[in-house]
């Protein structure tokens, strides 16, 4: 798509801010309202659509597109969006070890455990633990847990909270992320444990590492926008 507007702003609205395209109003690809709850977040936005030159790339707008999903697909299915979060806790990549070799085995330990029992004091989730591959199911008490802390925050802060989790594979690793307990960038760092673990081995692949540099863009995109969401 052409870009078809001279400048983006913000003003204020019922119930929040909004995006102006020339004095008038960002909508969502569903045709919603852009309703954002902070000014700051409303400026951030408004700096990407600026930042479009002759052809609009939404690949190029992170944060807009984060608050679209919020608004259109978060708000219409909140309850589903937070059951497909929790999920990932049912089965969460920190908590399948490996048997061997003994310094991966370390390595995991002492990245991830510290996470596990963040997790339990935090929210009162006592997620298990196992060593190798078999399916391992996780008590409904800890599940409702995860849910019960999930649960609290607004459609915006899901959106981007289910796209740390499914970035990293993790929820463990996204609630420390969202709750300040880690930094994205070390978020990054577990998620991908076992992968740098073998590429210290073996080498590194320019294909890898191209997809490494992009899940670090997205999960810091992602972690950037929640703190402009939790107003």
């Amino acid at each position: 798509m052409k870009r078809f507007y001279k400048a983006a702003s913000i003003g204020a609205a019922e119930g929040g801010y909004q995006v102006l395209l020339d004095d008038r109003p960002v909508r969502t690809p569903a045709k919603a309202p852009l309703l954002l709850p902070g000014e700051d977040l409303a400026a951030e936005i408004a700096s990407e659509w600026n930042a479009q030159e002759e052809k609009i790339l939404p690949d190029s707008m992170p944060f807009m597109s984060l608050a679209a999903t919020g608004i259109d697909r978060v708000t219409p299915q909140r309850d589903a969006v937070i059951e497909q979060i929790v999920a990932y806790g049912g089965s969460d990549l920190v908590c399948y070890r490996a048997e061997d070799p003994d310094d991966l085995v370390i390595r995991q330990a002492k990245s991830w455990q510290p996470l596990l029992d963040w997790c339990r004091e935090r929210f009162g989730a006592e997620l298990a633990v196992t060593a190798g591959i078999m399916p391992l199911t996780q008590s409904e008490e800890a599940l409702a847990a995860l849910r019960g802390g999930i649960a609290d925050h607004n459609d915006l802060v899901l959106s981007g909270l289910y796209q740390l989790t499914t970035g990293f594979g993790s929820l463990v690793i996204a609630l420390s992320v969202l709750e300040g307990r880690i930094e994205a960038e070390k978020g990054i760092e577990y998620a991908l444990l076992d992968e740098l673990f073998q590429a210290e081995r073996w080498g590194e692949d320019w294909e890898a590492t191209a997809r490494r540099k992009a899940m670090a863009t997205d999960m810091t995109n992602a972690a950037r926008f929640i703190t402009f969401c939790r107003v």
